[in-house]
């Protein structure tokens, strides 16, 4: 049995400024999708190559601030909307509370799709063009975030059997062991779905196929890890023992595979 490391979630601390590790999470994810980003501009259907379509940087540049954008609403509302609409509508302004935490990863892909809605018309390109850009940069922002969630020691996992080997004991979450879930998401949703992601992506796929893999693979993946993670302590679990996240994520899949038949589906008849 481990015990978490509770680790300092102030990184630096200038006089009154506070430096969070979980705020550097942040910036590291960012980081890395303007990293991977320039990688992308070599793949098929975004090089130099496409002519006249041609992604540049400073198109990456771009779609990461109105990404980031989204992120932020969408995270902030999802999670007012999904999580605790009763509490915010009595407290309406508390939604704007943000230092007091609470974001959702469903609600930040929301705000993320309205972003891309938004670069796509401004660019005049295909919607769905920018999400199969996109799609395969995002996985290593997720698995950033999981590591701050580690760090923080939140969003523990489930009670676990004693004789787990890396079963851990997270201080507010009493004595019992429980699943490290922060870093089976790092696994599943981060690491693994970006060597998915990238690898499929770097091949010549249909318009919208890689995004359709983007919703299936983390829809999946997150369904899964749901089943170690401890449910929200005021929605527990809800119908047919599945939590929010695994109700949320159902559609995920759904749309993902419904999305990816349809674009092999017409392109085939295209052909």
């Amino acid at each position: 049995m481990l015990i978490h490391p509770q680790i300092n979630p102030v990184a630096l601390k200038l006089g009154p400024i506070a430096v969070h590790w979980y705020g550097i999470t942040y910036l590291v994810a960012f980081a890395l999708f303007m990293v991977l980003g320039r990688a992308r501009l070599q793949h098929p259907g975004f090089s130099a190559t496409a002519g006249n379509s041609a992604w540049r940087f400073a198109d990456v540049e771009d779609i990461l601030f109105l990404g980031v954008v989204g992120v932020v609403l969408g995270g902030r509302l999802g999670y007012c909307l999904f999580y605790k609409p009763a509490y915010y509508a009595s407290h309406p302004l508390e939604v704007f509370a943000v230092w007091q935490g609470g974001m959702s990863f469903h609600g930040g892909l929301l705000g993320v799709i309205g972003a891309m809605v938004w670069f796509a018309y401004t660019r005049r390109r295909s919607f769905w063009e920018v999400a199969d850009f996109v799609a395969p940069c995002v996985p290593t922002g997720l698995a950033s975030g999981r590591v701050g969630n580690f760090i923080n020691g939140e969003l523990w996992g489930r009670v676990a059997d004693p004789a787990l080997p890396w079963g851990m004991v997270f201080r507010d979450a009493g004595d019992l062991p429980r699943h490290p879930s922060q870093v089976y998401q790092f696994l599943l949703e981060g690491l693994l779905l970006f060597v998915l992601l990238w690898w499929y992506g770097k091949g010549q796929r249909q318009r919208g196929q890689v995004a359709a893999a983007f919703l299936f693979g983390y829809g999946l993946f997150r369904f899964i890890a749901e089943f170690f993670r401890e449910p929200d302590a005021h929605l527990g679990l809800l119908a047919l023992g599945m939590s929010m996240g695994q109700w949320l994520c159902i559609p995920m899949v759904a749309a993902g595979a419904a999305l990816w038949y349809w674009f092999s589906v017409r392109n085939s008849g295209q052909n």
